[in-house]
């Protein structure tokens, strides 16, 4: 009942409210509507299934598919990729899958609930933790096909593997941030949705992906210039694959699984969280004029 009462005051005053005090009614908004985020989830995972005829199982082929091009085509160019190239392509492949779909659903997380939006009051921001979590239940089919590549490659399959939902759950939190803002941020500039495909298209390639992030120090550009190793090291996703890969895949000459950077995981988790937090005031701030655009 307080819950309520205080959801209330906070929607009276949310045009006038501080950060901290929208920061606050995003937070109650999110607890006290999690039944409806778990059916907003069901709804879209059930909606992609029925899409195509094979639905969700292309979370489980796509990454494949991907996998075996890029070992195509850096074998074909580098002949020389590192040894079990398929499964190092894949810990990289297979986390980027998730964090590309969050961002292509969140673009349309509130732009596509126009009519929804204008005929009924609901916290708005369930609509983009919905797209967010969405993206968690996709990549765990893609864990289906990651343990079949591993039965492949025997040798790697350690205990190491019990980080990958740590890993995730920081690669979570950081999917959370970005989809709360661009779901707000497309309301009103509508090409975000086509900007953010070729983002993250170089993204991609500027991330330790078809590399990994300790073969930067063998180019003789970034010895030249230190400054631009540090940068590709504060890339979140340079972070998140190379901690994915670790666990999963070894160290980059080819060793066995060790354990991730977890320095380098916590720093990620709390820039994430602190991102969270500036998403949801802004989503909050720009909320009452979602439904006169739409």
């Amino acid at each position: 009942m307080f819950g309520k009462q205080r959801g209330a005051v906070l929607r009276e005053v949310s045009g006038t409210a501080g950060p901290l005090a929208l920061l606050a009614e995003a937070i109650d908004e999110i607890s006290s509507r999690r039944r409806l985020i778990r059916y907003l989830v069901q709804a879209d995972m059930k909606k992609r299934g029925s899409d195509t005829f094979l639905g969700n199982l292309w979370w489980i082929l796509d990454p494949l598919l991907q996998m075996v091009v890029y070992v195509v085509f850096v074998t074909i160019l580098a002949r020389r990729p590192a040894p079990d190239y398929p499964l190092f392509i894949f810990a990289a492949v297979l986390p980027w899958k998730w964090f590309s779909s969050v961002v292509t659903d969140s673009t349309l997380a509130v732009v596509g609930q126009g009519s929804l939006i204008r005929q009924i009051a609901f916290p708005k921001i369930v609509l983009p933790i919905a797209s967010a979590t969405a993206g968690v239940v996709g990549f765990a089919w893609g864990l289906l096909a990651l343990i079949a590549i591993m039965l492949a490659f025997a040798d790697r399959i350690t205990p190491m593997l019990i980080w990958i939902p740590v890993i995730a759950a920081v690669q979570y939190v950081f999917s959370v941030a970005t989809a709360i803002f661009l779901a707000a941020a497309n309301v009103f500039f509508r090409d975000l949705g086509n900007v953010a495909s070729h983002v993250l298209r170089l993204w991609w390639f500027l991330s330790p992906s078809l590399y990994s992030l300790s073969a930067l120090d063998n180019l003789a550009f970034i010895r030249d210039h230190p400054a631009l190793r540090t940068i590709a090291g504060l890339n979140p996703f340079a972070v998140l694959f190379e901690a994915y890969r670790a666990v999963i895949y070894g160290t980059p000459d080819g060793g066995r699984p060790v354990p991730p950077n977890v320095v380098g995981l916590f720093e990620l988790l709390v820039a994430s969280t602190i991102l969270v937090g500036v998403a949801a005031i802004f989503f909050k701030r720009v909320e009452p004029e979602f439904a006169k655009v739409l």
